[in-house]
């Protein structure tokens, strides 16, 4: 046989084999490997292929409402011979968007559970231009799934990446595009759209059921307060208000009571407090100090010649000085007042008891800018009774959504659930809420993302009629052009005093739910009947398949009337209260880990560009891996099963190895201005400790 090359010898190949084996050896051994680019997934990506009526093809003229505005194809393109643009000369309502045609054919398939890449080169003279999102769901067709970005301004050609959140459940396919709503011209072009989901590590755990079920711990110290408000500050530390704590004792002594509780020490300092801030509305303002409002006037006369009467006063609590400062009074007393932040930082405060002890109907204003509250003739009106504590959420258009929560007794009339439109004063009512008269001191929470614009309504009891708490919830879909209530999955079922196992529709009132960083929903807490019989139950819900998972640890401690569960930066929920029929209050403080705290280790924040971030911004930071998804949470302002600002706000994430820029919405009704809790989430599900930034 003829070789034209000497054979090599028995030697040189066993040191080949050795080298080759040692190099994949090496390969694998790397921590971090970059995936190799997919497939670009998007049909005529450069838009070359023009179909019959002169537009490319799978691309489509999109938009809608009332605005003056062309479509064209332009010469000045990124690479070819074409760009699309899109003009709007008289910007009004709606918008305008070059967009993939919605067809089977066109639209690229997606995964559930998967991340894609999503980029385009483009120009815009306007700063109101946003890449938009749509799926196509297998039981309601193609619906509107997020905005990704806000993009800048720019004359010259730029490309803009940016990673979808993880494909939703019974999603089949996207389209995407460029979205414009404000007066100028966008030009787009070479659109590209690749798979960019990242390995999950191991996710074994050897910390047995903790892994499943996470892990309470009671504290080996008490609260000094009774804990009947609980806000967390932009410092990380919480603040707890009792005022007279619900003890008519304490309120004839004028003995009122304010702490803070610093996680990091187990320590809780004395704050001198002015007036019975029992029963008072508190909120965040923009620059991280809190608004609180109203609170005890006067208990009940013996004689019965009067009931609770509500507190004209306001005050603002600042972290920085630990100390209260008086404001202008409310324009009514506020017993049981609610407090919602709007997209302007102004805040809006409804219902309650005022001085005479009857319903408050006037709709109180505090001017963010002025630092006070309006006069009653200054602020819009619709003298309607909205209840005590409403649960008033905040919409992505700046309405809000009266969601049916509330404290004591019977629902509002009608159907129980409603849209205020502020400005206008009109109130619009919301059907599909069951058990209206029983959603007292139920739970309200607007679901991750909030850009989602779904709230789910927890629970509830009456405390005059006094039946067996339910275990109803109810969803709805803001988005929708007329929003309904649908019924959700029932809450699970726990066990009583005794471990008597509940029984045919028992649910409970006095809900907790809490906003997690992997954009689950743990909820816990609750009992039976008033103020008697708590409930020990805890289950995790998951806005992605409206399904809970029961058996979560069950705190230790009953957790009933005046009781509150709160995120801390940390990751880990935070239980205070329980003030029983009998009138004493348990002081015992609670922590829970939930199971993602056992799966590995936290992702690292080890730079951030800013803590201050403006709206439709990119904001740059630093991690140490592979990161699944970065959110804002709104750091917690909670009592009564009451926390209508509650919130978690996706930030869609542009990615270049550990430097990874997040995108703020452009929509401050998505992400009111304040203080948040900035966690990422690494492959593995674990968050990491919170960085605190200012938005707006």
């Amino acid at each position: 046989m003829n070789r034209s090359r000497p054979l090599m010898s028995r030697s040189n190949r066993l040191h080949i084999a050795q080298f080759l084996v040692l190099t994949l050896v090496l390969f694998l051994a790397l921590p971090d490997r970059p995936a190799s680019a997919g497939a670009n997934l998007i049909a005529n990506p450069g838009l070359e292929s023009l179909a019959a009526d002169g537009f490319p093809v799978c691309w489509e003229q999109s938009g809608w409402g009332a605005n003056g505005h062309t479509f064209a194809l332009s010469t000045d393109a990124h690479s070819g011979a074409r760009s699309m643009s899109v003009t709007l000369t008289t910007a009004g309502q709606g918008d305008r968007k070059a967009m993939m045609l919605e067809d089977t054919s066109c639209a690229p398939n997606v995964t559930p559970g998967h991340q894609y890449d999503l980029s385009a080169w483009y120009k815009t003279t306007t700063a109101n231009t946003v890449m938009t999102v749509f799926r196509h769901d297998v039981a309601q067709g193609w619906v509107y799934w997020t905005d990704l970005a806000t993009l800048p301004v720019t004359t010259t050609w730029t490309k803009r990446t940016v990673r979808t959140p993880q494909i939703p459940a019974n999603t089949d396919q996207i389209v995407w595009g460029v979205t414009i709503y404000g007066n100028g011209t966008l030009k787009t072009d070479d659109y590209t759209m690749v798979d960019a989901t990242q390995t999950v590590p191991d996710e074994s755990c050897s910390a047995g059921d903790k892994c499943v079920k996470g892990d309470w711990q009671v504290m080996p110290f008490q609260s000094s307060v009774r804990a009947i408000h609980a806000v967390v500050l932009r410092n990380g530390n919480v603040l707890l208000i009792a005022g007279s704590g619900n003890d008519p004792a304490a309120f004839a002594a004028k003995t009122f009571t304010t702490a803070i509780y610093k996680p990091g020490t187990g320590q809780f300092t004395a704050v001198p407090t002015p007036e019975d801030l029992f029963c008072s509305g508190h909120v965040q303002l923009k620059d991280g100090r809190v608004l609180v409002m109203g609170g005890n006037k006067d208990y009940p006369a013996a004689d019965g010649s009067h009931g609770y009467k509500g507190l004209k006063n306001s005050y603002i609590f600042d972290p920085a000085t630990s100390a209260y400062t008086r404001v202008n009074d409310m324009t009514a007393g506020s017993w049981y007042p609610s407090a919602t932040v709007l997209g302007n930082g102004d805040v809006i405060s409804l219902g309650g008891l005022g001085e005479d002890s009857h319903g408050m109907v006037a709709t109180q204003y505090f001017n963010s800018a002025q630092q006070r509250w309006l006069g009653l003739n200054e602020a819009n009106q619709t003298w309607n009774f909205w209840g005590l504590y409403p649960s008033m959420i905040l919409m992505q258009d700046g309405r809000l959504f009266y969601t049916g929560s509330h404290v004591f007794g019977n629902g509002t009339p009608g159907s129980g659930a409603s849209i205020y439109d502020y400005p206008t004063s009109t109130i619009t009512p919301v059907p599909g809420l069951r058990k209206k008269d029983e959603r007292d001191q139920s739970m309200s929470v607007l679901l991750p993302p909030a850009q989602d614009q779904k709230v789910l309504t927890m629970g509830g009891g009456n405390i005059e009629t006094n039946p067996d708490a339910h275990r109803l919830t109810d969803l709805i879909d803001l988005k929708q052009a007329s929003p309904a209530y649908t019924a959700g999955p029932q809450i699970p079922q726990g066990t009583m005093t005794g471990g008597v196992a509940q029984t045919g529709d028992q649910g409970k009132m006095y809900v907790s739910a809490v906003l997690l960083p992997d954009g689950k929903v743990f909820e816990t807490g609750g009992a039976l009947h008033n103020r008697a019989d708590p409930v020990y139950e805890a289950s995790m819900y998951d806005p992605a398949t409206n399904t809970f998972t029961a058996g979560m640890a069950t705190d230790p401690v009953p957790r009933g009337y005046h009781s509150s569960a709160f995120l801390l930066p940390d990751g880990r929920v935070m239980a205070v209260g329980d003030n029983p029929g009998n009138g004493t209050f348990d002081k015992r403080v609670s922590v829970y880990s939930p199971p993602y705290l056992f799966k590995g280790a936290r992702p690292q924040i080890t730079g951030l560009s800013t803590p201050n971030w403006a709206y439709g911004s990119s904001n740059t930071i630093t991690v140490d891996g592979p990161i699944l998804k970065a959110e804002l949470i709104r750091p917690a302002a909670v009592t009564h099963s009451s926390d209508p600002n509650q919130r978690f706000v996706d930030l869609p994430m542009t990615v270049n190895g550990n430097s990874i820029s997040l995108n703020l919405t452009s929509n401050p009704n998505l992400a009111p201005p304040g203080w948040y809790m900035l966690f990422v989430v690494g492959t593995n599900g674990v968050p990491s400790v919170a960085k605190w930034v200012k938005v707006g």
